[in-house]
């Protein structure tokens, strides 16, 4: 079963990111919405452990939360609208949100 695991707090607040990363499934995908954008922050180290998942993980951020913190966003990640979200949404079994 696949899961859509949904992260909103910054990676500097809380292990929250961690914790998931320990969780995500081969088949899973990682959304980065709200404050998580800051994992994106080159030369960090939530940026380094995103980056050495990249291979084996499906990797996304909301591109409204990118362009309002004015953060780079690796190749790697695949940015997404609304819609786009909406609809990678149900293409998972399941969604967690990490509230």
């Amino acid at each position: 079963m696949s899961t859509l695991h949904v992260l909103s707090h910054s990676p500097f607040s809380d292990n929250r990111l961690e914790s998931c990363l320990r969780l995500l499934g081969g088949h899973d995908g990682l959304l980065l919405t709200g404050d998580a954008i800051y994992a994106l922050q080159p030369g960090t180290e939530p940026c380094s452990q995103l980056q050495e998942r990249a291979d084996g993980l499906q990797l996304f951020v909301l591109e409204e939360d990118v362009q309002a913190r004015g953060l780079p966003v690796p190749q790697w990640i695949k940015r997404l609208d609304y819609p786009a979200f909406v609809e990678l949404s149900i293409t998972y079994d399941k969604v967690n949100s990490w509230l």
